[in-house]
């Protein structure tokens, strides 16, 4: 059973000094990071990679990338937003280099009839309902490019622009990605709903 490391150390105090711990190289600071965020970086690596021996080999790049930088690390908020802030920080560091193994295979990226940019006037209304898992589930359903745009702009905080240099494409490439992913989550949504309505 799985320790939550920062539940039982009192969280921002502990994190705190965890930070700093790691940052002198200080191998127990180090084996209490990486138990206490290990899930949350699966979690975060899972959103685009699916292996199992990928997702792990990413998450310890991740950490060895974390430690190597925690230095550099800075938060000057209220005490009580220290995680929130940190799990950002380290969660930008695991998707990048999620993305990173996905741009170096280039199996998704491809620009098909992106011209048809008249896809970015759509209004996309989504349900404000849904459960964690449905969502999940309704996003891997998308296709592969437009999940990754999706993940990157709405759940990572990427903008247009830092998705664009990191694929080399134009933003507005990205932008119709993003509006399409929109459209699909929707007729799925519809979809799902309609076969739970006809069981």
């Amino acid at each position: 059973m799985a320790i939550n490391i920062l539940k039982v150390l009192k969280i921002e105090p502990a994190l705190k000094q965890l930070i700093e711990g790691c940052a002198k190289k200080d191998n127990k600071c180090q084996e209490l990071l990486y138990k206490g965020f290990y899930g949350y970086l699966s979690g975060v690596v899972f959103r685009y990679v699916k292996e199992r021996e990928v997702i792990n080999e990413l998450i310890n790049d991740a950490f060895l990338k974390i430690f190597k930088k925690i230095d550099s690390f800075e938060f000057n908020g209220p005490p009580d937003e220290l995680a929130k802030a940190f799990k950002g920080w380290i969660g930008r560091i695991a998707a990048n280099g999620a993305i990173d193994s996905i741009r170096a295979k280039k199996s998704i990226l491809y620009v098909d009839d992106i011209a048809d940019e008249a896809i970015m006037n759509i209004a996309v209304e989504t349900p404000d309902n849904l459960s964690y898992k449905a969502i999940v589930e309704l996003i891997d359903g998308l296709p592969p490019i437009q999940q990754l745009i999706f993940n990157m702009h709405q759940v990572e905080g990427f903008s247009h622009e830092e998705i664009a240099q990191k694929f080399k494409i134009p933003p507005s490439t990205s932008r119709v990605y993003l509006t399409r992913a929109r459209v699909k989550l929707v007729e799925l949504y519809q979809k799902s709903m309609k076969t739970y309505y006809e069981k």
